[in-house]
């Protein structure tokens, strides 16, 4: 998820555990906490698909969290004497604020290595988008009150623990809407004739209402588009071309191995120039996708390897406007 909800959930986790005792250091701490996963993307892992791919690793492991939390209960106390006694609280704290920010990454569509190092296996559900203001102002409302509501004592307390109540609602709710969203899906490609290898189903930008479904194909893939708010269930899909034969001779090339990998086979080949590039197809719309690498170049007869580049799309911002016109109108087309 994003910085800014990341940090309000651990300021209101942190709240939560240790605001009655400590007052406004446990949502100090807790943001601080929440965030410090994040801080991997400063670490240089050695190409742009390594710092992609390794991005939300170890840092984001609940094992190294467990490691992690007496270390930084420890700093806390040394800094805070006067609230040393609260021990075990600052171990919560710390645990929750790290273990909340790995389990709320692993429900967005790019997912945690939770398990690291005994798995490096992302754990992914792909049941919010990466910013979704209904699940961050509610917490933001209740850090606010927290910070401002003193009389009577205790209501910002309450109302910070409603927030965080709504918050594991509204997840559940999310993972609901995406198993019923993806089911429409897989019937209306059985209705429709179409075959595909592999599905994902993925909320759109800022809601749980719409969700973009991508269906790979061999030489293609298909995408569309279903809300929870559309008069039936037939999903219209367009094909896309994906020209994997561009990768013949970059099959132990290890950026195209990692990608392949990562995207969980959910990428796009193309050719631009004499550029091979490869596409991650879980982010962003058609002409606009948020992750492209160039992985190789053109050759006789086969690609060969090249140093892997970020390629940057150029995003049309009305596309946001579309999402919320499409909520509740099938028959609004994405240009």
């Amino acid at each position: 998820m994003d910085t800014v909800t990341q940090v309000v959930l651990g300021a209101a986790v942190g709240e939560a555990v240790l605001g009655r005792k400590v007052g406004r250091k446990a949502a100090f701490w807790g943001a601080l906490c929440g965030t410090l996963p994040d801080l991997d993307v400063l670490i240089p892992f050695g190409g742009p698909v390594a710092d992609f791919t390794y991005h939300r690793s170890f840092s984001h492991s609940l094992l190294v969290m467990a490691l992690a939390t007496p270390i930084i209960a420890w700093l806390i106390q040394k800094l805070h004497p006067a609230e040393a006694c609260y021990r075990k609280g600052w171990y919560a704290l710390v645990y929750l604020a790290l273990a909340t920010h790995a389990l709320l990454d692993s429900c967005t569509i790019y997912g945690t290595q939770m398990f690291w190092p005994l798995s490096d296996y992302p754990v992914t559900w792909g049941s919010v988008f990466i910013i979704d203001p209904v699940f961050t102002l509610p917490l933001t409302a209740g850090l606010i009150a927290v910070l401002l509501l003193k009389h009577p004592p205790g209501r910002g307390h309450v109302i910070n623990s409603v927030a965080l109540a709504f918050s594991i609602v509204y997840l559940v709710w999310g993972f609901s809407a995406k198993q019923y969203a993806q089911r429409v899906a897989e019937r209306s490609l059985a209705m429709q004739d179409l075959e595909y290898r592999d599905i994902v189903v993925l909320a759109a930008p800022f809601n749980t209402l719409l969700w973009r479904i991508v269906a790979m194909q061999d030489e293609s893939y298909l995408v569309g588009w279903y809300s929870l708010l559309d008069p039936d269930d037939k999903v219209r899909f367009t094909s896309y071309p994906s020209e994997t034969r561009w990768l013949r001779g970059l099959e132990d090339h290890w950026p195209v191995q990692r990608l392949r990998w990562f995207t969980k086979g959910f990428y796009r080949v193309s050719r631009d120039g004499e550029d091979i590039v490869v596409t991650d197809l879980r982010m962003g719309f058609e002409g606009g996708y948020v992750f492209s690498f160039k992985v190789g170049e053109a050759g006789n007869p086969h690609a060969r390897p090249a140093a892997d580049e970020m390629r940057r799309e150029i995003r049309d911002l009305s596309e946001v406007k579309w999402v919320f016109r499409r909520i509740g109108d099938p028959g609004v087309l994405l240009d």
